[in-house]
């Protein structure tokens, strides 16, 4: 997986002044010419059990008294987001969302009737895009029958299924809530509802061998995924795994693995568009794809981030954590935390970030577009990463060779502002 670098906000604003528009469309060191696409991230914060390397935002659900002990506290919860939306929509007003992904946490234990409520209100609210994709993150061990029906129903167009492995004694390992059998289960059940869907598999799990991992790969594709997504297991800090960290598969093994992933989705017609994603054609995941070709995101919900241009500057946002803490601030209209204006000088690497990952790498008018910024400002990262053949060019586009993709963290790191 990739490094984690930091980045350091040009300005930071309290919460009153997070969705003052005007505040963000006064004058100021950019010139944009045009908005990116527009994406809406949801995080639905609960899951049946957190898992030992999971870093993100999520939370076991504990029932905190009689009326809740029967689920999660959906009607509130969603009460929540769409106040959250509400005083957000100044910042993207008149803005085509053209892709909206339901994230976890295990947005699964939410009933089918709280996402078609969800979808409602965000449809009552939003201009979307006619053919907007949008993502349900599903955890098979919350699969019931005919519920991805139901899902699709209320506008799901896209599962995003954590399988993570077929082995019962991995899955065991990594605390995931569900067997083998409910895997293939789930996602048998997919493939008939949904006319594209996820399949996200991890690999060098501890005691994992490459004929274990051959295994994982041949019940995947067996199942015909028409998008694929692998994850090199790691160590996070601040997870149970960082305090008792398994042995894992040594990087040699790691690679090779990696390269087998590559080698086997190949001969099934499915492409290495992205660093850690496959798919058949036509199939790439759009949302994800906004994510890397640094479009703009609002994201609500629990600990949700946001990445928004405006005509003068680029915004990132964060709102509350603790879900309880979340709700009672978006209800009262101040669900952002912080809010930082993005630096001029860290522009070019947030771009590299994203933009390396894919294969296709990123053209020349897109980086000038999409941050506002002069070609030379990355050049001397450019000639570095091309001489160490990290990259390669024309006069058009840039991408990662596959030394780079395999070295991302090296080549990613080349663009970072340079220390005062």
């Amino acid at each position: 997986m990739a490094t984690t670098f930091p980045i350091q906000p040009a300005h930071s604003v309290g919460a009153p002044q997070a969705n003052d528009v005007l505040h963000w469309m006064r004058p100021g060191p950019l010139q944009l010419s045009a908005l990116p696409p527009l994406s809406l991230y949801i995080h639905l914060p609960w899951c049946l059990r957190k898992c030992p390397y999971c870093d993100f935002n999520s939370h076991e659900w504990r029932a905190t008294s009689e009326a809740d002990i029967d689920g999660i506290p959906e009607a509130a919860y969603i009460d929540a987001l769409v106040a959250d939306l509400d005083a957000a929509l100044p910042l993207i007003w008149g803005r085509t969302v053209h892709t909206i992904f339901i994230g976890g946490g295990t947005p699964s234990l939410f009933s089918p009737q709280a996402i078609d409520r969800l979808l409602g209100d965000m449809r009552a609210r939003l201009k979307l895009a006619p053919d907007c994709e949008i993502t349900l993150e599903a955890n098979p061990g919350t699969f019931e029958r005919n519920r991805f029906r139901a899902y699709r129903s209320a506008g799901v167009t896209r599962l995003s299924v954590g399988v993570q492995s077929f082995n019962d004694e991995h899955l065991k390992a990594l605390g995931r809530v569900h067997d083998r059998a409910q895997a293939v289960a789930a996602l048998e059940e997919a493939a008939a509802t949904f006319d594209t869907f996820n399949l996200d598999l991890m690999y060098a799990l501890p005691g994992q061998t490459l004929e274990g991992l051959d295994a994982d790969l041949s019940q995947a594709l067996a199942l015909a995924p028409p998008h694929l997504s692998v994850y090199h297991l790691t160590i996070e800090p601040n997870t149970w795994f960082a305090k008792f960290p398994p042995t894992l598969p040594e990087d040699d093994i790691a690679y090779a693995m990696l390269d087998r992933i590559t080698e086997r989705t190949g001969a099934k017609g499915m492409s290495r568009y992205e660093v850690s994603a496959y798919a058949r054609e036509g199939h790439q995941c759009a949302h994800n794809l906004n994510y890397w070709q640094f479009g703009d995101y609002l994201g609500i919900g629990a600990g949700a981030h946001s990445k928004l241009s405006f005509a003068h500057r680029i915004v990132r946002q964060v709102r509350f954590r603790e879900p309880r803490l979340y709700m009672d601030n978006a209800r009262a209209g101040a669900a952002v935390s912080q809010s930082d204006e993005v630096a001029l000088a860290d522009l070019p690497f947030e771009f590299m970030l994203n933009a390396l990952r894919l294969r296709q790498g990123f053209t020349l008018p897109q980086f000038s577009e999409r941050t506002g910024l002069a070609m030379t400002s990355i050049q001397r990262g450019l000639e570095e990463a091309e001489r160490k053949g990290l990259v390669a060019r024309d006069l058009f586009r840039v991408w990662p060779t596959e030394r780079g993709l395999d070295f991302l963290s090296d080549l990613q790191a080349m663009f970072l502002p340079d220390e005062e």
